[in-house]
């Protein structure tokens, strides 16, 4: 099996262009795919979660924001392209730690991005019927039918295939990063000191540890885009073959200084903006930070727009949720012994998402957060941990050995789990 492996790897290097070429068109594309991928609804809540800490430890997680996110999807990036062409995350999990640990992964992997999904699909009914009803002032259709119509839709676009998911994303990237930006911006004159009144307040270590402790699976799961580096890195290993981590590499660095740019400038003008205390009103009300920002400046403006700009964020995260839980359901349903042609089990994946996603949306259940929480330490140890393991015990990875960013990836990856348990035991 591993010669045969070997075989293929040498034939699809052999293919391979011997030169990487100049960037092009596709790498921005792809840059700006992993951007919508990450950058979503949970932006939005990123400056009250991210703010409450107070001015110091979010100084300490805007300097740790890059290298976090960038290490660790550069891992998984890594882990994915160590295996044979063509081969996704669940056929490379098999690959490297063999068939029983592969369909448990393929499992988790699935039920850790699946119930994101279900969430995003109560969330895009949700916006759309309130914006109908409050701005428009139209009666909605039947929840049921406005979540049939509204899962149709963005499942129209993913039976264009992935190339046609990664460019829809990409289109809507920049309406979202001209949103945010304006928000920024027309925030500016309105800055009042907000979180820096806390700043004379140097917290005790102690205190700063267990506070930046909680606040680093918010940073890392606000800038997660894990569902869609396995596409990714398929995609780049079949353009640039051995130049494929080089290119892959850069791709992933611009995208992550685009979000880390984007957002911290977006979370700052927040934070600025408003007080602790009123953060802490926001997160009492649920609210997210475009929500209570229009209710705290009663500006119609913000009002209108806030609804349509969480409509393309969670449009967007919703179709690169997609492909991961897609990913993870054709991987569960090969391993169960099943092999219908590739034409058939899309129909299948895509039927079974259908009902599923318009059922929960219709019903509109309240324990979903709950399932995210839940789902939070196993898209961090795939995430985190699965690839450092793979570089120390997997022949094909040993050359990324002995960096000191793995141990980074794995000091941070023990955090965000330990600290979501800790938040479920409490």
């Amino acid at each position: 099996m591993n010669d045969q492996a070997n075989s293929l790897e040498k034939r699809f290097d052999a293919a391979a262009p011997a030169e990487l070429s100049s960037w092009n068109r596709q790498d921005t594309t792809w840059m700006l795919g992993l951007f919508g991928t990450a950058i979503g609804a949970g932006t939005l809540f990123l400056p009250i979660n991210a703010g409450l800490g107070g001015f110091w430890p979010l100084v300490i997680l805007a300097l740790l924001a890059f290298p976090m996110t960038f290490y660790a999807h550069r891992g998984l990036t890594r882990f994915v392209l160590s295996g044979r062409e063509g081969a996704d995350i669940t056929e490379v999990v098999e690959q490297h730690f063999g068939i029983k640990a592969g369909a448990l992964i393929t499992l988790l992997y699935f039920f850790a991005i699946f119930p994101i999904l279900l969430i995003y699909s109560v969330g895009l009914t949700n916006t759309v019927a309130s914006f109908l009803e409050h701005q428009l002032h139209i009666t909605p259709p039947p929840r049921a039918l406005l979540s049939f119509v509204l899962i149709l839709g963005l499942l129209a676009v993913v039976r264009c295939g992935e190339q046609a998911i990664v460019k829809a994303m990409s289109l809507m990237v920049y309406p979202f990063i001209v949103a945010l930006l304006f928000l920024a911006v027309y925030l500016i004159p309105h800055w009042n000191g907000g979180i820096l009144a806390t700043a004379s307040q140097v917290p005790a270590p102690s205190a700063l540890l267990h506070t930046l402790w909680l606040a680093i699976p918010v940073m890392v799961f606000s800038f997660n885009h894990s569902p869609i580096i396995s596409a990714f890195a398929v995609d780049q290993k079949r353009r640039y073959g051995v130049h494929a981590e080089e290119r892959s590499s850069q791709i992933l660095a611009r995208a992550h200084a685009l979000m880390v740019v984007m957002v911290l400038f977006f979370v700052f003008s927040c934070v600025l903006t408003l007080s602790p205390e009123q953060l802490a009103e926001a997160k009492e009300q649920n609210l997210s930070i475009l929500s209570y920002l229009a209710n705290h400046f009663s500006n119609p403006t913000i009002a209108f727009a806030a609804p349509l700009i969480a409509f393309v964020a969670i449009s967007k995260s919703f179709l690169g949720h997609y492909i991961g839980a897609s990913e993870g359901l054709k991987g569960l349903i090969v391993k169960s012994g099943k092999r219908p042609g590739a034409k058939a089990l899309d129909r299948i994946v895509a039927a079974l998402m259908l009902v599923v996603c318009w059922i929960v949306a219709t019903l509109n259940p309240s324990i979903l957060g709950m399932i995210e929480t839940v789902g939070g330490p196993v898209i961090a140890a795939i995430l985190f941990l699965m690839p450092m393991y793979a570089i120390r015990k997997v022949p094909a990875m040993a050359r990324y050995r002995g960096q000191a960013s793995n141990v980074f990836v794995t000091a941070v990856g023990l955090v965000a789990i330990s600290a979501l348990v800790y938040k479920l035991a409490v």
